[in-house]
């Protein structure tokens, strides 16, 4: 509506408005949001008179400083899976290079102007982009098999290097886990969230322990501590000798049943590794195992571990009957690896050359490529 128009209609208007029941006022609401597309409850304000009429003249206050960025933003956004505000913030500097590189360079003002957003200002900024973008892309019977074997973890492990893991599976079976189909295998460093995966077809012990041992082969550190829920596909014998029955065993154990927190780092992953990635579809086609094992292998790890930060608990305490918790700043895997002291040199030379030969852009390609082939229906 005309800022002309609202000044010579809305005064009729309104005294129509005022002398009319309850049905004719719900009547010309209805006529008034369905010409000029109003909310409601704006409409009752405006014709009640409650609202003022809109002058037409820029909004006082000073320019919107940070407008200039907003589709660089956003396109970095939309690449890194829609993360919050203070992860997208330690993303920026680090993916500059790569997206002048794919989109042309940008501005010495963009630059400085991308240097120095705030995590809230980029979540106020990419509110309307939320919005607009809906984000979007199981169950587990206990084993009964070495209970007595595996202990039981108590928190006894020395953290402060990497290599000590935590597994989980992930079931992609639709509404139903009856028959056949495809599960998903998760596996996290506790330290530097490193994360591997991999698919096995029924979730079998001898599935389960080749992709375990593929992962560990992919591991830029080496395996110092396994540590699983009560599954089946863990408690068995099969990954029980594979863990022990080497010149330097394998501290392997297991969580207490029915507590999901004991496994909490890679419990969270369930939804950024798998379910993200793949959905909550079934998946019952046996040929799709390799497509999926080499799509986390090949772009899913790479980008996730090299290019994506994850928030990590820094110390939590207790204050009255509310638990308080501080972060680290956001970092990626691959960073906290490569900090000193983590990994031998040669190790961090190797990270470093991977990290400068992989490119986030053409990664996110590469993967939506990928998922098309794999999620495409089967034809009849």
């Amino acid at each position: 509506m005309s800022q002309e128009l609202k000044m010579d209609w809305l005064p009729k208007l309104r005294a129509r408005y005022q002398n009319r029941q309850r049905e004719g006022k719900s009547r010309m609401l209805d006529e008034l949001c369905a010409d000029y597309q109003y909310e409601r409850k704006y409409a009752i304000k405006l014709l009640r008179g409650t609202v003022a009429v809109p002058s037409g003249r820029p909004h006082p206050g000073p320019e919107r400083l940070y407008d200039v960025i907003e589709p660089v933003v956003r396109q970095m956004w939309l690449t890194a899976e829609q993360p919050c505000g203070k992860r997208l913030a330690s993303i920026l500097g680090d993916w500059l290079p790569y997206y002048e590189r794919h989109y042309g360079a940008l501005s010495g003002r963009q630059r400085k102007l991308l240097r120095q957003v705030s995590p809230a200002t980029l979540d106020r900024l990419l509110a309307p982009a939320r919005a607009e973008y809906v984000r979007g892309r199981c169950g587990t019977k206990p084993g009964n098999l070495l209970r007595t074997e595996i202990p039981i973890r108590t928190g006894t492990w020395d953290l402060t290097r990497p290599g000590y893991l935590e597994a989980d599976s992930v079931a992609h079976c639709g509404g139903s886990l009856a028959g056949d189909f495809i599960w998903s295998l998760t596996y996290t460093d506790i330290l530097s969230g490193w994360t591997e995966g991999g698919a096995v077809w029924n979730k079998g012990a001898t599935g389960v322990l080749a992709a375990t041992r593929e992962v560990e082969a992919r591991l830029p550190f080496a395996l110092l501590g396994f540590d699983s829920d009560n599954g089946g596909e863990f408690l068995n014998h099969h990954l029980w000798a594979y863990m022990r029955e080497r010149k330097q065993a394998v501290e392997f154990t297991r969580s207490r049943p029915y507590h999901s927190d004991d496994n909490a780092h890679v419990e969270q992953k369930n939804w950024t590794w798998a379910r993200q990635l793949l959905g909550y579809g079934r998946l019952a086609d046996p040929e799709l195992v390799a497509p999926i094992s080499a799509l986390y292998r090949e772009v899913w790890a790479p980008w996730q571990n090299f290019f994506l930060p994850c928030l990590k608990l820094e110390r939590k305490w207790r204050e009255g009957s509310h638990w308080r918790k501080r972060y680290e700043l956001p970092r990626t895997a691959y960073a906290r690896l490569c900090a000193p002291g983590m990994l031998p040199l040669p190790a961090r030379r190797l990270l470093r050359d991977r990290h400068a030969s992989l490119d986030p852009f053409v990664l996110k390609s590469e993967l939506e490529k990928k998922l098309t082939q794999i999620l495409r229906p089967k034809p009849q």
